[in-house]
């Protein structure tokens, strides 16, 4: 637990220092703490040391997880691919999704969104590299989709997510993320106001805030190895 609480203060002054350099607030940054796989002792430790949001990519993990912290006011994020038939357990029970990729999942989270918890917060997950085979729509098809969502009373369009292919160079890995704000641009240009990228991680967080990360997400360089 030691060790879990020194990671979190040196990865709160690595993003700090990161938004410094790419000469913005440091508050406009916030960690996602990705709990997949990690035990449920060193997720509330973390949120005794004020880390409230938290992410999770298998549901029935996740949903466990969210039972046995309800007491300790977290936010959910889901950030795995989701399936049509997991639909109703994240509308029911997580705060945000990150992942969606097809109106017909974003249709299906708003018609089983309970009308008591409000609207779910949502991103739309952008295959930003074209990689056969990975989830996430392409870069054409955003602007078509985010207008889809934003009509759907139980979604709250919140902006864009993606998972890069891995990058070794600084300028490298700032590229794919400079792409995802510039959708976000042309999506503000057409009326469509989100306030939120979800991109880096560990290995390229600096270069996600440099190009306006508001979300990074971050898993074993917290927690330690996954159980």
């Amino acid at each position: 637990m030691i060790r879990v609480t020194e990671n979190l203060r040196k990865i709160r002054d690595l993003l700090a220092i990161s938004a410094i350099e790419a000469e913005r607030d440091p508050e406009t940054v916030n960690l996602l703490a990705v709990s997949k796989k990690q035990p449920l002792d060193k997720i509330l430790r973390v949120a005794s040391l004020g880390q409230r949001d938290f992410g999770e990519n298998i549901v029935q993990e996740g949903l466990e997880k969210i039972r046995a912290t309800t007491e300790a006011g977290l936010t959910w994020h889901f950030i795995g691919h989701l399936q049509s038939n997991k639909t109703r357990a994240v509308a029911e029970n997580f705060d945000w999704v990150h992942t969606i990729d097809k109106y017909k999942t974003a249709h299906r989270l708003s018609q089983q969104r309970p009308a008591s918890l409000g609207p779910l917060n949502a991103c739309l997950q952008v295959n930003i590299d074209n990689e056969p085979g990975k989830s996430g729509c392409a870069s054409g098809e955003v602007a078509e989709l985010a207008a889809a969502c934003i009509e759907l009373p139980n979604i709250r369009l919140r902006g864009l997510m993606c998972l890069p292919r891995i990058r070794h160079d600084f300028d490298g890995q700032r590229r794919p993320f400079a792409r995802l704000r510039e959708l976000s641009r042309t999506l503000a240009n057409s009326g469509i106001e989100t306030d939120t990228l979800s991109m880096g991680m560990t290995a390229d967080y600096r270069a996600a805030i440099h190009e306006g990360a508001t979300i990074v997400r971050i898993g074993t360089a917290l927690f330690g190895e996954r159980t």
